[in-house]
């Protein structure tokens, strides 16, 4: 096994007296679809939002691709190559679906400015493609606040794809979007990803998704990882069947 694209070397950090990283330990490989499962306030968000540079841990380290990024603000991160998307999207809800992207776009290669023109900023063959890959193409030009919550999320992700990615961070994919679209979204998502051979970790509380979608899980109880393996060996743990899953 080569060096880890993500480590995290004894992350601790507690809120007063709840413990949300609890001396974490963790490796994830080029090429994997990690589902990150648990309870609310097990840690998740917490755990992803230290690797993204949102909250600086009490202690330990993060390494990216062999650097440390403990600490560092997210646009520096993103420029390393990890992108993330929301649990909300994060949308330009003023502008259409294009400019959204074209405006993450930009962002990326530092175009962003008074004097730069957005439109000539990024070429429109990159931002139709990644249009494609998401399925949005037919909704380029409407006004991102008129998507309903599936579309959101595959915008949302867009902008992240965009970025041009080693590794995407994605907070409840599924979220707020309806039983019958779920499998949907994940299958579009999970097709760009492999077309653009991005790693993936995504946080989930849909078992069936996670079944489905994951080459492994780790599962979070209290700030910890309680175990960490295939969907079939975390998903029959008992203790994570009594703990996260709730049976």
């Amino acid at each position: 096994m080569g060096q880890a694209l993500l480590q995290t070397i004894d992350l601790k950090l507690s809120f007063g007296a709840v413990v949300v990283a609890d001396n974490i330990n963790f490796s994830l490989q080029q090429g994997e679809r990690l589902a990150v499962i648990g309870q609310n306030g097990a840690g998740k968000t917490t755990f992803i939002n230290i690797c993204t540079g949102l909250i600086r841990p009490q202690s330990g380290k993060v390494l990216f691709d062999g650097n440390e990024i403990t600490g560092l603000a997210p646009r520096v991160i993103v420029k390393r190559g990890m992108a993330r998307s929301f649990q909300l999207p994060q949308l330009f809800l003023e502008h259409t679906v294009r400019d959204c992207v074209r405006l993450a776009a930009a962002g990326r290669i530092g175009r962003l400015g008074l004097w730069n023109s957005l439109a000539q900023s990024v070429s429109n063959a990159e931002i139709d493609h990644v249009l494609e890959m998401v399925g949005l193409s037919a909704r380029a030009d409407e006004l991102s606040e008129l998507l309903p919550e599936g579309h959101r999320k595959l915008l949302d992700i867009a902008m992240a794809l965009v970025l041009k990615p080693k590794l995407l961070v994605l907070d409840e994919p599924t979220s707020g979007v309806s039983t019958d679209e779920k499998h949907g979204l994940m299958a579009t998502i999970m097709a760009a990803l492999d077309e653009q051979k991005i790693t993936a970790i995504f946080v989930e509380h849909d078992v069936d998704i996670v079944t489905r979608y994951a080459t492994r899980v780790a599962a979070w109880i209290s700030g910890r990882v309680a175990a960490d393996g295939t969907p079939t060996e975390v998903l029959n743990d008992p203790e994570i069947r009594k703990n996260v899953i709730g049976e």
